[in-house]
């Protein structure tokens, strides 16, 4: 069958205009069945994805023409243009090659940068739900087409422009398009065609957040052909701004630039002093600014994150921000829900209350036969009372919703009732949408026999909407005598650590469609079993031994909360439970910073905490997966949104995302944060001492007027090969097992403290030290060439700083052991660093262009002895004095 083309009716010029039908009939949809998978890939290959262009990247050839604009290409043209002016033609030659040698490594790893984050970017892929061939679906919001029936909730991130044509209590918040703050009621009234987008309340469009309710639209403009997108040239010419870390080593980059200047004139002068040859005094110092500025430090910190933010995604642990992982590293307190984050999310039906009666549920299989009247009343609201998409097939795909909502149909239709039946017998009128405001739902229904409410919420709130109980098969007054007796058995059951909805319900013929949920029955409750993660258990002591706090924030009762927080021993001590209530009343001062668990607590008091903990000085992150959690995640500094249940608006805020919602995954983030902060502290102390040490033996051997010191081209080697491999591999490390062995580090530090330089400083004078003590013994008693002890010091030298990597290690570890020696891009760039000096070596062109002399056994033995001699020194001095790490 062809299928017909809307090219002459999409984009429709005024949706909101016109009627629904109208609108179905102009771009063929179908508000019954849904598209077919058929229209749909027509639909994508004559429309394109539900996308537009993101934030312009440089092109490929900027990137490379912008290699050629730093200071480090321009100090090499300055002695390129000296070597021909001085008409050193093959050491002008050289220098052009290293410069294009420095332009082509920094290329490719900006390049790679670039890679790593597009690849972060495509894990982030936001889905939607629609209406497709008669079933609800989920797919990637990008597959969006015209005339797709999409289905949104509170919570929901719109992926497209739409007319409403269902709703129920539907609000959005169009702040990101209209600037107007308040949220808008939508309605399904026909509009006039002038009016403005801010006006439009029969539309949703792209990039706005659902608050309230649910509804369904039909898409009448995906990609560019919605609001947001015909205002993306904004979006294109969005500047890129640099993150804290890359702007501290933008900064560390330009101290070192002026230090090293200072060095390079005062070199220049004293040789000058000296009668010097002043051609190889320039170049000799030129050179050494060139080795002593680490100008591709920030690219090389930007590899660094992006690889460790891709190993954390493999983790389930996906970071959208490069500045969050610097953050990590000074996490000490972390606010955590407890379902699915603390608790398996596995959620099934454990119990039944019936009055004073509780009867145990075993794999979804009620134990008894009595009070079937009522049971069937709790089974009728549970299939009702419900917006989850699921069966008792087992099938995940056919699953949708809240995991409560799941399990309540997975119940029922194990107990062999026909959800569609029930859903065709009481078809759905209105509804009053679940809020962590109220913590309660209710949907109204008709019936044969009139109308029909069902309704669910927790406990202590839904009794109170209820003036009457079932008992047996009788329905009696409710009175405060009976709405005790149903709190303490919900107090004794949620003790246990099960979680407790109730359930009520009205049958009457004149039942309002606004207010609905007054005057109800009470039917009993329904008990929850979550199980801990018992695997917690080891990463809560690991919190502990890092210093950092763990405080569980959740709506669920005090009773269930503090169950779950003694099984997984979320505190050493005694745990101190505060409830929403006393929060409100009367805040407990005293012990707010000592309580481990809030629970009852609603989104407005999960901001505070937030903010409370923020004003003492901690570092708080904090878990959310609802859209009233949005203040608290974008308040904290960090905001770690649950990837299973948390819905759009959590995930946008949020600056990490964890796809299996595991508090495990939680401890890992921060583990890696802090391993990649170490990391590129590591690279930054190995590349300045290794350039210090160069500093520390072209002055002294100059000083001294030594006619064998290391050639400038010699230096420019040794900047390209045995500094730029191994810092790059130390970027790449996975951490130690001290990581989390240490309190957290404070995010405003500078990256390079005191500390670091006194390391630096310790480690270039033990490198400098034995290589020119030998090369002068060399020189003064072997009476070796000045050629052939030019050669000696720069082998020596360049072995010394190859090794030097294995000195970079913690000197509470093992020497052997360690997160340096287990790291295999450490041994991959030695490998590669050694063969490349062996070409360098062996090569007779190549050889001459650095300088190098055939040398003998007795030379290379003296060259390697003394390459290794400042390693020994190095760790003695670490393991004896215990001043440097």
């Amino acid at each position: 069958m062809a299928i017909e083309s809307i090219n002459s009716s999409y984009p429709i010029e005024f949706p909101h205009a016109e009627d629904v039908e109208k609108i179905a009939q102009l771009i063929h949809a179908n508000q019954e069945s849904g598209l077919t998978e058929q229209e749909v890939q027509k639909r994508i290959k004559e429309y394109g994805l539900n996308s537009y262009k993101a934030q312009k990247q440089k092109s490929i050839f900027l990137v490379l023409v912008d290699q050629f604009k730093s200071p480090i290409v321009l100090l090499l043209v300055v002695a390129a243009t000296l070597s021909f002016l001085f008409e050193h033609w093959l050491e002008g030659f050289s220098i052009v090659g290293v410069l294009f040698i420095t332009a082509a490594l920094g290329f490719f790893m900006e390049l790679q940068a670039r890679r790593s984050m597009n690849a972060l970017k495509e894990m982030d892929v936001s889905v939607s739900k629609v209406f497709r061939d008669n079933t609800v679906i989920e797919i990637p919001s990008e597959r969006i087409v015209p005339g797709d029936i999409l289905l949104v909730e509170a919570g929901d991130i719109v992926p497209a422009d739409g007319r409403l044509f269902e709703l129920n209590q539907f609000e959005a918040d169009e702040s990101a398009l209209t600037g107007e703050s308040l949220p808008v009621t939508k309605k399904l009234e026909t509009l006039e065609k002038n009016s403005g987008i801010a006006d439009q309340v029969n539309m949703i469009f792209k990039g706005t957040a659902i608050v309230k309710g649910n509804a369904k639209a039909i898409i009448t403009g995906t990609g560019l052909h919605t609001e947001l997108g015909k205002i993306t040239s904004l979006v294109e010419t969005a500047e890129q701004t640099s993150t804290p870390l890359e702007k501290k080593l933008q900064g560390l980059t330009k101290k070192l630039m002026w230090i090293t200047s200072g060095f390079a004139l005062i070199f220049i002068v004293t040789g000058a002093i000296q009668g010097k040859d002043i051609y190889l005094i320039v170049e000799t110092a030129l050179a050494l600014a060139v080795a002593a500025i680490p100008e591709g430090l920030p690219i090389v910190a930007t590899i660094a994150l992006t690889y460790g933010m891709l190993r954390m995604a493999k983790k389930n642990v996906l970071i959208k921000r490069l500045a969050a992982v610097e953050t990590l590293g000074g996490i000490n307190t972390i606010f955590t829900d407890k379902t699915g984050t603390l608790t398996e999310n596995k959620i099934e039906v454990s119990n039944l209350t019936i009055f004073d009666e509780t009867i145990s549920v075993e794999q979804n299989k009620i134990s008894t036969d009595d009070n079937k009247a009522i049971i069937d009343k709790l089974l009728l609201i549970s299939t009702l009372c419900n917006n989850a998409v699921a069966d008792d097939s087992g099938n995940d795909k056919k699953q949708l919703g809240d995991p409560i909502e799941i399990a309540l149909l997975q119940f029922v239709a194990a107990n062999k009732i026909d959800l569609a039946e029930i859903n065709e017998q009481y078809p759905r009128v209105a509804e009053e949408a679940f809020s962590s405001e109220t913590k309660l739902m209710g949907t109204l229904h008709k019936t044969d026999n009139g109308n029909f409410v069902a309704a669910k919420g927790a406990v202590e709130v839904l009794i109170e909407k209820c003036t009457a109980f079932c008992k047996g098969d009788t329905i009696e007054k409710l009175t405060e005598k009976e709405k005790n007796i149903f709190l303490e058995k919900s107090e004794e059951i949620q003790a246990q650590g099960t979680r407790v909805l109730a359930f009520a319900f009205k049958e009457d013929n004149s039942i309002p469609t606004d207010n609905f949920l007054e005057d109800l029955t009470f039917a009993g409750f329904i008990g929850f079993l979550d199980p801990p993660r018992m695997e917690v258990v080891g990463a809560l002591q690991s919190c502990r031994d890092a210093g950092i706090k763990v405080i569980m924030i959740t709506g669920d009762h005090p009773a269930t909360a503090l169950n779950i927080a003694e099984k997984i021993k979320l505190s050493d001590k005694e745990n101190i439970v505060i409830n929403g209530k006393e929060l409100e009343d009367n805040p407990p001062e005293n012990n707010l910073f000592d309580a481990t668990v809030f629970a009852r607590v609603d989104p407005k008091q999960k901001l505070d905490m937030v903010t409370l903990y923020q004003k003492r000085g901690d570092i708080v992150a904090m878990t959310g997966d609802g859209i009233n959690d949005a203040p608290a995640l974008k308040k904290a500094d960090i905001g770690i949104a649950m990837g299973l249940r948390g819905t759009q608006v959590a995930k946008e805020t949020a600056e990490i995302v964890l796809k299996d919602d595991s508090f495990i995954s939680i401890v890992s983030a921060i583990e890696q944060g802090r391993a990649i902060f170490q990391n590129i502290k590591r690279f930054l102390v190995y590349l300045l001492s290794c350039n210090l040490s160069e500093i520390f033996i072209v002055f002294t051997l100059g000083l001294l007027n030594f006619s064998f010191s290391i050639l400038p081209l010699q230096i420019l080697f040794l900047n390209l090969v045995t500094d730029i491999f191994p810092a790059l591999a130390l970027g790449l490390g996975k951490g130690n097992e001290l990581t989390m062995k240490n309190p957290p580090r404070n995010p405003a530090e500078a990256i390079v403290v005191k500390k670091d330089w006194i390391n630096i400083i310790v480690y270039a004078f033990f490198m400098a030290l034995p290589i020119m003590l030998v090369s002068w013994y060399c020189s003064s008693y072997l009476n070796y060439e000045p050629a052939i002890c030019n050669n000696i010091t720069f082998f020596s030298l360049a072995l010394t700083q190859l090794w030097h990597v294995l000195n970079l290690s913690s000197r509470k570890v093992s020497f052997i052991k360690n997160e340096v020696t287990r790291n295999a891009f450490v041994w991959y760039a030695l490998i590669l660093c050694i063969i490349i000096m062996a070409v360098f070596y062996l090569v007779p062109s190549l050889k001459a262009i650095i300088g190098l002399q055939t040398l003998d056994t007795t030379m290379w033995l003296i060259i390697v002895g003394t390459s290794f001699a400042p390693v020994v020194l190095i760790q003695l001095f670490k393991r004896m004095f215990k001043i440097i790490d």
